[in-house]
């Protein structure tokens, strides 16, 4: 259920977004007495380690759709892929499993687009990053101008970049380097036509990364004592203090870039089609002001490029774990493709193994579990045995790609993630050349723990070693004299 912009959405920051959106649904429900709320444990839930687990747990023994008390609210957990709704909306109707999660995150969407306050957030971002902001003019207008860069008919002129930092991230491997920069690349080049390698150490990645830090630490609403006391704003305490400071640290980080962008259009420099560079030139029609062009674009990092970064490690780690899957896959790339030339988008189509491969990795080790995508996702009776990775749960009777079954992990609604059709590309153009390129190995003497991951927002899994054997004996010069700008 990620919502925000480009996020896997991933999928960035999915397990924020589905409590958030929980809490919206405690509203709906509050202001409906008449409905009955969900059945659920009788002892609150407090801060707890591994949620998505107690999550899990709970739909096993309440249901797909549960409620939990949190102090003296109540909030409504979506937990399955199917349920059965009980109320004067679908009385006792059972739904097929896309039907279940429409009816209530799709079609009740105009009442769960709302966000609970968090005065410490906003005070961070001025009010002005999209996933916090409340229902209303502001969030329709940037959803409506992120939609329009990012839809799937615009989202093709990214193609050549993303597959260029494929690339690159292929040699990067065949190199032996640490740089792995795909995910920091091709979000600065959507979003600010960098055309230069980004990597995660360079300065503007780790300021854009510890705002985000900064954001998560703080959106847990309740935490602050202005969350507590919201009339705490307007006094020079030392927690508003370092909240101002966070926001124009902020304002001044994302305004240097786009001051960049707009430096080297003035010196007549190549600059690739990008979203800042069309929100700048159509900044009065789409009547926007300068700190919300900013926040537009400085979001689109924070949400994009670690979300990518870890469905790519899950990706590459499944690669390693079940080499009779990956060889499906590695068998219909030999056969489409061959091994004279690199896969490109256009052989998506022809490659449905491939394309489920990716899928398949993305359920099984979400990128935001604890955002309750672990539940969703693992619902045995949807996903028989859950934990195995099997790509036929995605392909029909004709090998194709089901349309029946679908990736719930960029959201529903109001808030489903504009940028998905970018993510949906990354993720099949890294999985195709990673098992075009290399036999994946794990390393028996280093055993891969699969569920070894940070317990957070974003699930990072925790180093693992992995050897990565060419597959294809000219790969270098393959990749080396296919790798120019295009």
């Amino acid at each position: 259920m990620l919502t925000d912009i480009i996020s896997l959405q991933s999928l960035g920051y999915g397990a924020i977004l589905c409590l958030l959106a929980g809490a919206s649904l405690t509203r709906w429900a509050a202001s409906r007495p008449h409905l009955n709320i969900p059945p659920g444990p009788t002892e609150g839930l407090g801060p707890v380690p591994r949620i998505f687990k107690v999550f899990h747990d709970y739909s096993q023994r309440y249901g797909p759709v549960f409620s939990i008390k949190n102090g003296n609210r109540i909030v409504v957990v979506i937990a399955g892929y199917k349920v059965i709704i009980d109320s004067p909306l679908q009385i006792g109707r059972e739904l097929t499993p896309a039907q279940a999660a429409v009816e209530i995150m799709q079609k009740r969407g105009a009442d769960l687009a709302d966000r609970p306050q968090s005065v410490s957030a906003q005070m961070i971002s001025g009010n002005l990053r999209l996933l916090i902001i409340g229902a209303g003019e502001r969030m329709k207008r940037f959803r409506r101008i992120l939609h329009f860069q990012l839809q799937p008919s615009t989202a093709k002129q990214y193609q050549p970049l993303q597959l260029q930092n494929a690339k690159d991230y292929i040699l990067d491997i065949l190199f032996d380097k640490e740089c792995y920069r795909y995910a920091a690349s091709v979000i600065m080049s959507v979003t600010y036509g960098k055309t230069t390698p980004t990597q995660y150490s360079d300065p503007e990645v780790v300021a854009v990364e510890a705002a985000v830090q900064r954001l998560v630490d703080t959106l847990p609403i309740g935490k602050g004592w202005v969350d507590k006391f919201p009339f705490l704003r307007h006094f020079p305490l030392p927690e508003v203090k370092r909240l101002r400071q966070y926001h124009q640290a902020e304002m001044d980080l994302f305004n240097n870039q786009l001051d960049d962008v707009r430096q080297r259009i003035k010196n007549n420099e190549y600059v690739p089609p990008n979203v800042t560079t069309h929100l700048w030139e159509n900044q009065t029609a789409y009547g926007i002001s300068n700190d919300e062009l900013a926040y537009l674009t400085g979001s689109m990092f924070g949400a994009g490029s670690d979300t990518t970064a870890t469905a790519m490690s899950y990706m590459t780690m499944a690669a390693a774990l079940f080499p009779d899957q990956r060889a499906r896959a590695q068998a219909q790339l030999d056969a489409v493709v061959g091994r004279d030339r690199l896969p490109t988008f256009e052989d998506q189509t022809h490659l449905p193994l491939v394309t489920a491969f990716a899928l398949e990795s993305h359920r099984w080790r979400p990128v935001s579990p604890s955002g309750n995508h672990w539940s969703v996702m693992h619902d045995p009776e949807v996903f028989p045995d859950p934990e195995k990775f099997i790509l036929d749960r995605w392909l029909d009777g004709n090998g194709q790609i089901r349309g029946d079954l679908k990736m719930f992990g960029f959201g529903f609604g109001r808030r489903v993630c504009p940028g998905q059709p970018v993510a949906e590309r990354s993720l099949f153009i890294n999985t195709a050349l990673m098992c075009w390129a290399f036999d994946v190995t794990e390393d028996p003497s280093v055993p891969i723990d699969t569920m070894a991951f940070t317990d957070g927002a974003i699930a990072h899994p925790h180093p693992f070693k992995v050897n990565f054997e060419p597959r294809i004996k000219n790969l270098r010069e393959l990749l080396q004299g296919e790798c120019q700008p295009e």
